[in-house]
């Protein structure tokens, strides 16, 4: 006899308020919407303010990845005003992003995901007490040590921004910063130590052998090839999801954004990635192929958000956030809108900016398996071995360069812009149009907007909701397996509700 269950499911473990209304018929999900329960309205906070404004109030957003959002503020107005950033401007804004991205990854890991490997339903599991040790929330080994680490990293943004979270460093033009060669070699000493304890135990093995890891076949070789490896977090992540099926649940659309990030120096040794100019690239990929990126082709539905407007999908330019009436029983679920790229839902996050910049491990992943939770999350501990060297070498540059860090630039009173930036979570963008001096409108698209999106006019799912379709649920009152893929999403509903 068919059974079927509705159910709402509070999920904890994530940035800000978020449930997960369930449909389940004889323990598999045939149905599922993503609810952000909250509403903030940054965006309307901003109307009417001078431009500058937006660089101290839109890092507010997110406690988590407020140097994302600084970065996409101040690179909207440099577009508004026509401002250049010099080489060390970029460097000091590329150096602060990329650390908090690695924060990001390591905490959403050993403090967000991984304690799911600790959930009763695992009991009777060979890792489960193995898991207990490492990941039990406040007590575990891992757990301990990756507040520890992570906050030292952090100084890095400290000693150059000023401050974190909520820092203001970045302007039109560069930062505002000047950091001196002793600044410069504190921030080198606190990314070799996070580099040493990152290869010592996440990764089991130095960054320059994971590198080699470029097929499925040479990651079962580096598997098993010491017992640094096997025993290192990143080893028991693989082993966990394998012994759970997470290498073959939490699919989802197939289509994946990525907007970009971290533009170049002109001088630098650095080699650029498949776009000039910047080294993350942008682009869209769907059915296995990449294609180019546009923002032009990216709007806004708010169909099923509480939120005014239709059902005409809007670019962020004429976009608004107007709050609408909450009606028991409506047919709106969220106070997040509905992004589209080219009409089309998409995922994004580092596994999207893996695809997209064409890592051979990910891109062979995804085609035999789909993208599963596993490769979701992989590609988050693992894109800290991308990044390291970068920052060291660009810290090693700004000692001997002669580049200034700011520019000059001429305030205009109408003018509009775009800051597009690949945030921890994915992609991030900022739109701002200014009318006599003032901004006349302000809107942000956040990647858990992309992710956590509730279906649009055509009735077509966010990706989060599609991922959590068709997943198998053993215990009603503990779906563990749901909470699995919402997770490998790593969700930040403060960002989506802003």
């Amino acid at each position: 006899m068919t059974r079927k269950i509705k159910t709402l499911l509070p999920v904890n473990r994530v940035e800000g308020d978020l449930d997960i209304s369930l449909t389940i018929e004889d323990h598999t999900v045939v149905d599922a919407k993503a609810q952000g329960t909250m509403f903030r309205g940054i965006e309307n906070v901003m109307t009417g303010r001078g431009p500058l404004d937006g660089l101290v109030i839109t890092p507010r957003v997110c406690g988590i990845c407020t140097t994302s959002q600084l970065n996409g503020a101040a690179r909207a107005l440099d577009m508004a005003f026509g401002a250049s950033v010099p080489d060390n401007g970029r460097r000091v804004r590329n150096i602060t992003l990329m650390v908090e991205q690695i924060q990001n990854d390591m905490r959403h890991t050993f403090l967000l995901f991984m304690p799911d490997a600790t959930n009763r339903a695992y009991s009777k599991a060979p890792f489960f007490d193995e898991a207990k040790r490492r990941y039990e929330p406040m007590m575990g080994d891992a757990s301990i040590e990756v507040v520890r680490e992570t906050k030292k990293l952090l100084e890095i943004i400290a000693v150059l921004g000023g401050q974190w979270p909520h820092s203001s460093f970045m302007v039109p033009g560069g930062v505002v910063c000047q950091p001196s060669p002793g600044d410069i070699l504190i921030c080198r000493h606190l990314l070799r130590n996070f580099r040493r304890w990152y290869e010592q135990k996440v990764l089991g093995c130095s960054m320059d052998r994971w590198l080699e890891v470029e097929t499925v076949s040479d990651l079962d070789r580096w598997l098993n090839e010491s017992r640094p490896c096997k025993e290192s977090e990143l080893g028991f992540f693989i082993d966990f999801c394998k012994l759970a099926g997470l290498d073959r649940k939490g699919g989802g659309h197939h289509n994946f954004i990525s907007f970009g990030s971290l533009e170049m120096p002109e001088k630098t040794v650095v080699s650029p990635g498949p776009e000039k100019g910047f080294l993350r690239a942008s682009g869209f990929f769907k059915d296995g192929k990449k294609m180019n990126f546009s923002q032009v082709q990216i709007t806004e539905d708010t169909t099923y958000s509480h939120l005014a407007g239709g059902r005409i999908p809007k670019h962020p330019f004429d976009g608004k956030t107007v709050s609408a009436e909450v009606k028991p029983g409506g047919s709106q679920y969220t106070w997040g809108k509905a992004p589209r790229y080219n009409g089309l839902p998409a995922e994004t996050g580092p596994l999207a900016e893996a695809l997209v910049n064409e890592n051979p491990l990910y891109t062979e992943m995804v085609k035999n398996c789909g993208p599963t939770v596993f490769a979701r999350q992989m590609a988050r501990i693992t894109r800290t071995t991308h990044l390291v060297d970068v920052i060291d070498e660009w810290l090693g540059e700004m000692i001997s360069s002669k580049s200034a860090y700011f520019q000059e630039y001429e305030l205009i009173d109408s003018c509009s812009g775009f800051g597009l930036v690949q945030a921890p979570r994915g992609a991030l963008g900022h739109w701002v149009t200014l009318e006599g001096g003032k901004i006349k409108n302000y809107q942000i698209i956040t990647p858990t907007a992309w992710n956590a999106s509730p279906r649009d006019a055509g009735e077509v799912k966010g990706p989060m909701e599609e991922a959590i379709v068709g997943i198998e649920v053993k215990e009603i009152d503990n779906p563990v397996e749901v909470e699995h893929v919402v997770r490998s999403f790593d969700p930040c509903l403060v960002c989506t509700v802003h």
